[in-house]
């Protein structure tokens, strides 16, 4: 009997070694980054640059493949429900690992991702048309007591959406529509899709001069808005929010895998090219590790059920 334990052992040890092997070598097929959202935004150029860089150190091809639709979901399932192998990895936005598991509608559970690290925090923005009478969150407020304003965003229960909306109601107003779009961009506000947007300035920097910015959904004002208060500054309940996004792995890929992942977003947000985008759009790119990461998700799941309660969202 010891004799069948001693080999037993030695062949668990010699499976354990062939994969640590095996993870060593990862890649050792095609990997797909996963954007929910269109192409050209921040988080999918710096998406881009960080499969190109995965590509470039070790060999095997790596692409973003943009996935939008139901505010992120489509993108996010698929990678829930990818297997956990490193072999598909979500670039994603706080709602998908947050309000996006939340509620009875969520399509997955709040465990089924697993973050590598979050490398973007994005300058958001609340704008209008340069000829809009209003010029800041409480003069919109009071506006559109009165007026209807409507509201164009990339879906209702993200998470900028719930802040403009909250924001507005704070302050004693409410927009009399709103509507979602796969795209928030300068044509929203010029073809009179929508009264306000709120978008990232990734997605207006063509027409910033053309447009009236009411506040930025920032921790503080932006390099290429500076005279424009953030959202908690003008809305003293929402102060210091602000949106980043992440790499994020279904559960239990192994941390191997989620290590070499890692190291590689680090490089990329570390380089001179990367530097020049934040400068440049008024972004903050960084790397917060996994474990800082988690507890910001954590954070944020707290946070955002919060908003969600008192703007009673229910889906």
């Amino acid at each position: 009997m010891k004799k069948i334990a001693l080999l037993g052992s030695a062949a668990a040890l010699a499976l354990a070694a062939l994969g640590g092997a095996a993870l060593a070598e990862y890649p050792e097929k095609p990997v797909t980054f996963v954007v929910p959202w269109p192409p050209g935004d921040l988080e999918d150029v710096l998406t881009r640059m960080i499969a190109e860089e995965l590509q470039a150190q070790t060999g095997v091809p790596a692409a973003v493949v943009n996935k939008p639709g139901g505010g992120g979901v489509v993108g996010g399932l698929d990678v829930a429900t990818a297997a956990p192998d490193g072999y598909t990895i979500g670039s994603l936005t706080v709602g998908i690992p947050t309000v996006k598991t939340m509620g009875p509608d969520a399509q997955f559970a709040a465990d089924a991702l697993e973050p590598v690290g979050i490398f973007l925090t994005y300058p958001f923005l609340i704008a209008a048309k340069a000829d809009a009478p209003y010029s800041s969150m409480a003069e919109l407020a009071e506006y559109s007591k009165a007026n209807p304003v409507r509201l164009g965003h990339f879906g209702y229960g993200i998470e900028p959406t719930m802040m403009t909306v909250y924001g507005v109601q704070e302050l004693g107003g409410a927009f009399s529509a709103e509507a979602a779009f796969d795209a928030v961009d300068c044509s929203t506000l010029a073809n009179g899709d929508a009264d306000v947007i709120n978008t990232t300035a990734q997605l207006v920097l063509s027409c910033l001069g053309e447009i009236k910015v009411l506040a930025t959904i920032t921790g503080d004002r932006t390099a290429i808005t500076p005279d424009v208060p953030t959202l908690g500054e003008q809305v003293p309940a929402l102060q210091g929010a602000s949106l980043w996004n992440g790499l994020f792995v279904p559960k239990g890929t192994p941390q191997e895998v989620k290590d070499k992942i890692a190291a590689v977003a680090q490089t990329v947000v570390a380089s001179e090219a990367a530097q020049e985008i934040a400068k440049t759009t008024g972004a903050l790119v960084y790397w917060q590790d996994q474990a800082a990461a988690t507890e910001q998700v954590a954070k944020d799941m707290v946070d955002l059920a919060a908003l969600r309660e008192k703007l009673g969202v229910t889906e």
